[in-house]
């Protein structure tokens, strides 16, 4: 007898191989779904996403993609469409009518009503032979050999299928309009995406008197002294001309007391860090982020564009602003 993780393996191992299958006939059709999207969505239309029982949840689930992804999308249901709701469309609106069987009467009722209106159809159904499929402009094959269920009967290989099929489509049309990260922030900014996507290091960094600022013949006494007013674990080393020379950090002070002794007297030329990571203060703060968790630091300077210091990051500040 099979162990629960043998049967939950044959599970993922069916619908792993119905999209094989889904990845080896994509084509033409597919091609032909995006342009009828772009369109769409150039002449400042927006797709209405309908379908009913498991295949209506995975049109909530699409419509949400699309638009978390910059491309109006609504979910409709075929119940209120049939009372009322079809005052939505709009002679620009792109239709995406979803069933298994392509034979579902609820969604079938619909198509008279958008064919009147002139709007085009993308089926998403397993069979390309349906009803469904004869009245689209576009029919996407989501069909599947076996499902996943033990019975063969519950949704579950079919649904995958149609819900991977559906990402492709979203995530080919945000490439083929140029979406990038920052308009993706600017559709989540309660999220911590958001926050990262959309803060800039200027909105992080320490300034002012949060700063400590030194010279390179500074004794190492003096810049402790320095760093415990600004609270802040590093001081910045200037030259003359007010350029990053580099920054000594609480660390460079606790190795140098365990390699050399009492170094209080010592300049603290002699042990801080030259060329210290810095950034713009621009930038985002994301990329400060991936800057110090690449080199396992915990200080980013932040400098302008004549290499003048204006600011510290830390590790707490990026924990702070729950960056982190």
């Amino acid at each position: 007898m099979s162990t629960r993780l043998d049967q939950a393996r044959k599970v993922i191992q069916i619908e792993m191989a119905e999209l094989q299958r889904l990845h080896a006939r994509l084509g033409g059709e597919f091609e032909h779904a995006v342009d009828l999207a772009l369109n769409c969505l150039k002449a400042q239309g927006k797709m209405i996403v309908c379908g009913v029982g498991k295949s209506g949840n995975i049109g909530q689930k699409l419509a949400a993609t699309l638009n978390s992804t910059g491309a109006p999308a609504v979910n409709l249901s075929v119940g209120d469409a049939l009372h009322g709701d079809l005052g939505l469309l709009a002679n620009n609106d792109l239709c995406i009518l979803m069933s298994h069987s392509g034979e579902t009467a609820e969604l079938l009722s619909l198509i008279p009503h958008l064919k009147r209106q002139g709007l085009p159809i993308i089926a998403l159904t397993g069979d390309t032979n349906s009803t469904l499929a004869r009245h689209a402009d576009c029919t996407l094959d989501v069909s599947v050999h076996q499902e996943a269920c033990p019975l063969n009967l519950a949704p579950t290989s079919s649904t995958t299928v149609m819900m991977v099929l559906g990402d492709a489509l979203a995530m080919v049309l945000l490439q083929a309009r140029g979406f990038q990260a920052e308009d993706f922030a600017r559709l989540h900014p309660g999220g911590s995406l958001g926050r990262s996507l959309l803060t800039r290091v200027r909105d992080v960094m320490r300034r002012g008197d949060q700063l400590a600022l030194i010279q390179p013949e500074c004794l190492v006494g003096d810049a402790l002294r320095a760093m415990t007013q600004a609270r802040c674990g590093a001081a910045l080393v200037t030259d003359p001309e007010g350029r990053l020379a580099g920054i000594f950090t609480h660390g460079d002070f606790v190795r140098a007391f365990q390699r050399v002794g009492n170094i209080a007297q010592a300049s603290v030329e002699s042990y801080m860090t030259r060329q210290p990571l810095c950034i713009d203060q621009d930038r985002l703060a994301a990329e400060v982020l991936a800057l110090l968790q690449h080199s396992r630091v915990d200080d980013v300077v932040v400098v302008d564009g004549h290499g003048h210091p204006v600011g510290l990051i830390d590790t707490q500040d990026l924990s702070r602003m729950h960056l982190l």
